[in-house]
């Protein structure tokens, strides 16, 4: 599997990369967070300071959107379709059927586990790993990372994108919050959750692949 960017359908369990999986060959992503906090102007407020103030109150509350660009490739993809399959069926799709297959997915619901598509993966390069340490000196001397004398950056690992931070719950970067997420420490952590608004693909009668658009929205999905 050398896809870097690929899509899980929701019947899709363990960490294979090509078991009940659509791998992409993308050429552009596009990353969008869009913060939302209430914020309303102080009556008045002017008048004390001679500069008016807004005031806003932070809840929280963002939407976060992948857009994708690239092409479809025929591949081969494993499908489950019951749990005591084993070893499981290996396929090769065409391009245009692999487009099918995700249109029939964004179309479906999720009572259909075996259509739809509920992440998102796009593997991108680390240097430093979920505790806030060089991955190449934690390498060379796992019981004092900072005692090497290894170049920094010179090991990377490919781990899923995320919006989660770094640290347990109530450290480093997730001071103050006790509930937080794990960070990725593999390419097989899990992706982004969430579900595709929009997906478009073009057929060319003169090329073997298929050129598509496709929007990620990050959600928690219900039920």
């Amino acid at each position: 599997m050398t896809s870097t960017v690929y899509l899980k359908i929701q019947n899709h369990s363990g960490s294979s990369a090509i078991i009940d999986t659509i791998p992409l060959k993308v050429t552009s992503v596009s990353v969008s967070v869009d913060k939302q906090i209430p914020a309303f102007p102080l009556p008045l407020s002017g008048l004390a300071t001679g500069e008016s103030l807004t005031a806003a109150l932070d809840l929280g509350m963002s939407s976060k959107r992948i857009s994708l660009t690239g092409f479809i490739l025929p591949t081969e993809i494993q499908r489950t379709h019951s749990p005591d399959t084993s070893p499981h069926r290996t396929l090769k799709f065409t391009a245009q059927e692999l487009a099918q297959m995700i249109a029939s997915g964004v179309d479906s619901t999720g009572l259909a586990t075996y259509q739809a598509i509920n992440e998102l993966v796009v593997l991108t390069p680390s240097f430093v790993n979920e505790n806030y340490i060089d991955r190449g000196r934690l390498a060379d001397n796992p019981t004092s990372p900072d005692s090497s004398t290894v170049a920094l950056g010179s090991v990377s690992v490919d781990i899923p994108l995320t919006f989660r931070a770094r640290g347990e719950p109530n450290t480093l970067d997730n001071t103050n919050v006790s509930g937080s997420l794990p960070f990725p420490t593999a390419s097989t952590s899990e992706g982004l959750k969430g579900f595709i608004q929009n997906f478009g693909y073009e057929l060319n009668a003169e090329s073997v692949d298929v050129s598509f658009n496709l929007d990620f929205v990050v959600a928690l999905i219900l039920p």
